[in-house]
């Protein structure tokens, strides 16, 4: 087939060369096609002739209709599905191979008829103007924390002129994890955009007060950073697409940074971290020159960050837990029936009382689960020793696996004072070392030494060193047997040697 360069030679040599044949022929073409084309003045594309007529029998000619009410009716429907109807109500006229005809069908047919779809806009951004931030899911790249999985998030935030971005690990979509998160980047940042948006987080968006656009503790928080507020339709991730799209590729180059590192296992939290961080100074390597620009527009940060913990006021049970957020926490006894305050931040809980901090730890995540501190309750267990049987929280009360082993042993000793005993060496815990027990607890139980409160307490508070779990004992290798073997010639003579006969 002549192509257009073709034809667009043979005008400029026509012009040159004496007769039409050399011309054609250093134009690679026939020299009738030549004279056509000559005659013609035109280029090949501008004769081509459209293809509009089918070269094959449409096997929907005859349900077109149908399939064409139900698509006027019903949109959405996909080819695949009105396939599946056609074959029900028509068996044996449809093979499966013809599904791809019909969706080439439809495709055109929503093209030329159906519903206008959704536009999107592209947007001008101006530096220092905005920033946006969402969370994004981190499961699926498989990360584990000494070999078990470290299920989280990442708050992300990134600035939509210079695609500056920042994160942070978290745990959960809460008011104290933005608030923290958004902070971080702030205070890493060094300066403030104009605005700040996200989309309908429960955390900051008053999705059911149409009074009000954002909650008060995240209307303040901005307030606190001079931040203009705005948020996005529900349902709308593409109004949020700068952060959206930094998602995907944020994750993207965690895995292959991943691959790269040849395991996805950590040996801390704090070493995983420092890798994020890493990783995030190496994607913001390449945009200096814009981010300097933004840097100029920003404006200046306040003298101090917002503290954002949430505020609690409870009261301390009978039991000597308290209930925060549908979980169980438990508090030193001598707190029963006291009015506390308990501080909520991201990842930890601070309990006051008296305008003094009594109390720090870790904020468990979703709702009805619990953490029972056996240091708060040890010395009314032993005063009533039968309640630790049927105990509701009894499972926080063994520290580590040793503990768990020691119960049964001693169990096993003495069934009816079995928790008694048990109870004293976690009194003992409490009252010197828990590492100290552990300690204790490995060498009588590896040694099979009687175990009992009073022999644990003596070693703990002997000065004896008790040997790390890294050493190991060989004894020694008598070798006096082989030295009298080769002494006595019996090697020599083929007879067999007193070691095989004694095995």
């Amino acid at each position: 087939m002549v192509t257009d360069q073709q034809v667009r030679l043979l005008m400029k040599l026509s012009k040159t060369e004496e007769r039409l044949s050399i011309a054609a022929a250093k134009a690679g073409m026939d020299e009738k096609t030549a004279r056509k084309y000559r005659d013609l003045r035109r280029l090949p594309s501008e004769v081509q002739v459209e293809h509009t007529w089918r070269t094959r029998k449409d096997p929907f000619a005859a349900v077109w209709d149908e399939v064409e009410g139900k698509l006027r009716n019903n949109p959405g429907l996909q080819a695949k599905t009105l396939f599946d109807d056609l074959q029900r109500r028509y068996p044996g006229r449809f093979a499966a191979g013809q599904l791809r005809t019909l969706q080439r069908r439809v495709k055109v047919w929503r093209g030329l008829n159906g519903p206008g779809r959704e536009v999107f806009f592209p947007q001008e951004h101006e530096p220092g103007v905005l920033g946006e931030s969402d969370f994004t899911h981190m499961d699926s790249l498989g990360v584990t924390i000494m070999g078990q999985p470290f299920d989280h998030l990442v708050y992300h935030f990134v600035l939509t002129y210079s695609n500056w971005e920042a994160g942070s690990i978290c745990f959960s979509e809460s008011f104290e994890s933005l608030a923290e998160g958004l902070q971080d980047a702030l205070w890493e940042l060094g300066g403030v955009p104009a605005m700040h948006q996200t989309d309908s987080l429960s955390a900051a968006v008053s999705n059911l007060n149409e009074k009000r656009e954002f909650t008060r503790r995240y209307a303040a928080l901005l307030e606190h950073y001079g931040l203009g507020g705005r948020k996005i339709q529900p349902r709308r991730a593409n109004e949020n697409g700068d952060v959206e799209q930094r998602h995907y590729r944020f994750k993207v180059a965690v895995d292959q940074a991943l691959m790269l590192r040849g395991s996805r296992d950590f040996a801390s939290r704090e070493e995983y971290a420092g890798f994020l961080q890493e990783l995030f100074d190496q994607l913001n390597a390449g945009r200096r020159e814009r981010l300097a620009e933004e840097v100029k527009c920003l404006r200046p940060l306040p003298q101090r960050r917002l503290n954002t913990s949430k505020k609690v006021r409870v009261k301390v049970r009978s039991n000597s837990t308290l209930s925060v957020g549908g979980n169980v926490y438990s508090v030193h006894s001598r707190l029963i029936g006291e009015d506390v305050e308990v501080r909520l931040f991201a990842e930890r809980l601070e309990v006051w009382y008296a305008q003094k901090k009594v109390e720090t730890m870790p904020r468990l995540r979703g709702k009805g689960h619990h953490h029972i501190n056996y240091r708060h309750i040890i010395d009314w267990l032993v005063r009533k020793p039968g309640a630790f049987e049927q105990y509701r929280y009894r499972d926080d009360l063994f520290p580590s696996s040793r503990f768990r082993i020691a119960y049964d042993v001693l169990k096993g000793q003495s069934p009816a004072r079995g928790h008694k005993e048990y109870l004293k060496i976690l009194q003992l815990a409490a009252r010197e070392t828990e590492a100290g027990v552990d300690d204790v607890l490995r060498v009588l139980l590896g040694n099979e030494e009687p175990l009992t409160p009073k022999a644990v307490k003596t070693m703990v508070r002997s000065v004896q060193e008790i040997p790390p779990v890294t050493d190991i004992v060989v004894a020694p290798v008598d070798l006096t047997a082989y030295d009298q073997l080769l002494s006595s010639g019996l090697l020599s003579t083929g007879m067999p040697c007193p070691v095989e006969a004694d095995a």
